[in-house]
C-alpha cells in the first residue's frame, strides 16, 4: 500500500485501476471528468478508455464490455444521467456478466450544472445499487467494492459522489500497481437473456425486487452505514446523514459545545439503495427524535418515514419535509451546524460567529475570457443582424455566458443540443423571424447533429452558428470527434464538419474567422438571408490552447473616450478611467477585436504598431 495526496476523482480513477478495470467509457461533465483523465493517465496499455460522443454511447459502449465478462467503468455528471438514462433503465432487466459501475457525480449548490439532480432518487428509479461516499478515502474505497457487487449480483452499479468529494482533497492509502486486480473477459456468449423483450422484462422485474431486499439486508450487515451511540445505547436525539453532509455532521458534533452537550445518536447512510433497512429500524428503535441532513432530495428522510410506518415506530422524523433544513443548495459546515442547533432547539449561530463567510466579498460572475472567439462571432452575428426580428438559441458550453451584457445574445439554453430544435420551433411559430442556433464543436457532434437533420428534414428555416474552437473547453479541453484524438494517445479519424452537414443535406455551409470581424459581418448577412437550414462555423482556437503572445495597448491621444470598445465587447481586458480606454495587459490575448471595433484607431500591438 502507499499513501498519495489525491483529488476525490483521481482516487476514484486509482479505484477502478485497482480494480482491474478493462474498459473505461464516458461524457466530459463537471465534476466528473477527471476520472476517466486519471484511468487514462494510468493506463498501462491494456485497457480501453474513450471520450464517447455523449453519455448515451458511453453507457453502451460499457454495457457490450461487461456483457463480455469486463469490468467496465462509464463516467458523466448527473444531466448526462439524462441522455444516458434509455439503455441504463433496459440494462437494470437485462444485466451484465462482468462488473459495471456507472458513475454520475451530482452537482448541489449547482455550481456548474443546469439542475439539482439527485442520482439516490433516480437509483431507486431503476432499481439499481448505490454507493454515497462520503470522504475521498471511501470514494476510493467504494469504487473497488462496487465492481465486486456488481459482479456479485449481476448488475450495474451506481456510484454517486457529489462536488465537495469530487473535488476535495485528501490523504488516501492506496494500493500498489503490482497489487492491482488482474481481470481477464472471458468473451462474449450468445444468451437470449441478452435481446430484451417484454416476458423477459417481466421475469426480469420479478426477479430484481427480492434481489434488491438481498442487496439491503447485506448492507445492513456491512461496515459503510455506521451508527455511533452515545453511552446508555440510547439517546433521545439522532442525526441521520450521508455522503458529504456526513463529514460536516461529525464536525458539528465533535465541535459545537452546545451539539456535544446534546449527544445525538448518529448514523449514516453510505448505500442509500437498496436502504439498509435493519440497520435503520435498530437505529430508530434506540432514538425518538431524527434529523436527516442530506443533499439534495429528502431521500433518506422519505426512508426513513416509511420504514416508521412500515414498523409503527414512533421516532419523529424531520428534515427537509418539515423545513428543519433547506430543500435546494448545497449543505456547508456551517448550515449543518445551524440545522442542527436549530432541531435542537438551541439558538443558530451569528453570522459574527461563523469563521469563514463570503461577506464583504465582491461577486464575480462568469465571462467569456479576454480574446476567446465565441465573443468575437457573437458580436458579428449582432451586428449583421442589428434592427431585424431574430432569436438568438443557445447552447451548454463557455458560450453559454454570450447570454450575459452587453452582448446579450443567447436567448435560451436549454440542455445539450436543445437550442438547434427550439430554433426550429421558434420559426414555426413566427416565420417573420430569422432564427439562430449557437453550438459548440463538440456539443454538436454529442447532441446538436440530430436537431440538424430533424430541421432540414421537417422544412426549418434557421441558421446554424458552430463555434468551433477545436477542443471541449468548459469541461477540461477534452478531445472530440472533431479533434482526431482519442484517449488511447492515438489520432484516429477527423470527423469533417463541413463534409457532415453538407452530407446532411444543408442549404449553405460557409467558414469563416470570426475574429476577422468585416468577413464575418458579411459571411452572417449573406448565409442567414438564404432560405432553409443553412450553417456558418466560425472557426478559431481556444486561447488556452494557442495563446497570441502579442498585446495591444490603447494610444491615449487617439483615444476619444467613446466607450465603443468597452461598452459593445465587454472584453475583460478592457477599461475605462479618467475619460480614456485602457488594456490591462496581462489579461490581453492579442485577438485584435477591439482595434476592429474602434472607430478612431486607438489601439496598437505591441509587435507591429498601429492597427
Amino acid at each position: 500500500m502507499s499513501r498519495k495526496f489525491l483529488m476525490g476523482n483521481e482516487a476514484m480513477g486509482m479505484g477502478a485501476l485497482a480494480a482491474g478495470v478493462n474498459c473505461v467509457s464516458g461524457y466530459p461533465g463537471t465534476p466528473s471528468s477527471e476520472v476517466l483523465e486519471t484511468v487514462a493517465a494510468g493506463n498501462p496499455g491494456d485497457i480501453h478508455v474513450e471520450w464517447s460522443v455523449n453519455e448515451k454511447a458511453g453507457l453502451e459502449v460499457a454495457a457490450g464490455a461487461a456483457m463480455s465478462g469486463g469490468r467496465a467503468l462509464v463516467t458523466m455528471k448527473q444531466v448526462g444521467l439524462n441522455v444516458a438514462s434509455d439503455p441504463l433503465m433496459s440494462l437494470a432487466y437485462v444485466g451484465i456478466k462482468g462488473g459495471m459501475v456507472v458513475l454520475v457525480a451530482d452537482d448541489p449548490g449547482p455550481i456548474s450544472s443546469q439542475t439539482e439532480q439527485d442520482t439516490r432518487t433516480f437509483a431507486m428509479y431503476s432499481k439499481l445499487p448505490c454507493f454515497d461516499p462520503s470522504t475521498v478515502q471511501e470514494a476510493y474505497e467504494m469504487m473497488i467494492e462496487a465492481f465486486s457487487l456488481s459482479e456479485k449480483y449481476s448488475t450495474p452499479v451506481i456510484m454517486r459522489p457529489t462536488t465537495r468529494v469530487c473535488h476535495g482533497y485528501s490523504t488516501v492509502d492506496i494500493a500498489d500497481r503490482e497489487e492491482y486486480a488482474v481481470h481477464r473477459p472471458d468473451g462474449f456468449v450468445r444468451d437470449p437473456g441478452w435481446v430484451i423483450f417484454p416476458p423477459l422484462a417481466y421475469r426480469a422485474h420479478d426477479m430484481i425486487e427480492p434481489r434488491n431486499e438481498k442487496i439491503g439486508d447485506e448492507f445492513s450487515s456491512g461496515n459503510r452505514n455506521c451508527v455511533v451511540l452515545p453511552d446508555g445505547d440510547r439517546a433521545e436525539t439522532g442525526i441521520v446523514s450521508g455522503g458529504i453532509s456526513w463529514t460536516y455532521v461529525r464536525e458539528a458534533v465533535e465541535c459545537d459545545e452546545t451539539i456535544k452537550a446534546a449527544s445525538p445518536a448518529l448514523m449514516k447512510i453510505s448505500t442509500p439503495f437498496p436502504f439498509p433497512e435493519k440497520a435503520a429500524v435498530d437505529f430508530l428503535k434506540r432514538v425518538d427524535r431524527v434529523l436527516c441532513v442530506e443533499e439534495l432530495d429528502p431521500f433518506i428522510e422519505r426512508q426513513l418515514l416509511q420504514i416508521c410506518g412500515k414498523y409503527g415506530l414512533g421516532t419523529v422524523i424531520e428534515g427537509k419535509l418539515t423545513h428543519m433544513v433547506r430543500h435546494a443548495g448545497e449543505n456547508t459546515r456551517d448550515s449543518v451546524r445551524n440545522d442542527i442547533r436549530r432541531f435542537l432547539g438551541a439558538e443558530e449561530v451569528s453570522r459574527r460567529e461563523i469563521s469563514l463567510t463570503t461577506e464583504g466579498v465582491p461577486s464575480r460572475p462568469p465571462v467569456l475570457c479576454a480574446g476567446c472567439p465565441h465573443r468575437a462571432a457573437f458580436y458579428s452575428v449582432k451586428v449583421a443582424m442589428k434592427g431585424q426580428k431574430t432569436v438568438f438559441c443557445g447552447d451548454i458550453g463557455c458560450y453559454t455566458l454570450g447570454n450575459a451584457q452587453p452582448l446579450d445574445m443567447v436567448d435560451t439554453c436549454l440542455c445539450m443540443g436543445a437550442g438547434v430544435n427550439q430554433a426550429q420551433g421558434i420559426y414555426h411559430m413566427e416565420p417573420d423571424r430569422k432564427c439562430f442556433a449557437f453550438v459548440g464543436d463538440s456539443t454538436f457532434f454529442a447532441s446538436a447533429v440530430t436537431g440538424v437533420m430533424n430541421s432540414v428534414y421537417n422544412g426549418g428555416n434557421m441558421t446554424l452558428v458552430v463555434l468551433d474552437n477545436s477542443t471541449t473547453a468548459m469541461t477540461g479541453h477534452q478531445p472530440h470527434p472533431g479533434t482526431g484524438r482519442t484517449m488511447m494517445g492515438e489520432t484516429g479519424h477527423r470527423i469533417d464538419l463541413v463534409k457532415v452537414l453538407e452530407g446532411i443535406g444543408l442549404d449553405a455551409v460557409e467558414t469563416a474567422d470570426p475574429l476577422n470581424l468585416t468577413e464575418a459581418v458579411e459571411t452572417v448577412r449573406r448565409v442567414s438571408d438564404i432560405r432553409g437550414t443553412k450553417a456558418i462555423i466560425f472557426k478559431s482556437p481556444c486561447i488556452a490552447r494557442s495563446r497570441n503572445e502579442d498585446r495591444l495597448h490603447v494610444t491615449e491621444d487617439r483615444c476619444k473616450g467613446c466607450r465603443r470598445c468597452v461598452d459593445e465587447l465587454g472584453c475583460p481586458a478592457l477599461g475605462f478611467t479618467e475619460g480614456k480606454a485602457y488594456i490591462d495587459g496581462s489579461s490581453c490575448n492579442g485577438c485584435g477585436l477591439c482595434s476592429q471595433v474602434c472607430p478612431f484607431g486607438a489601439f496598437a500591438s505591441e509587435k507591429e504598431g498601429s492597427l
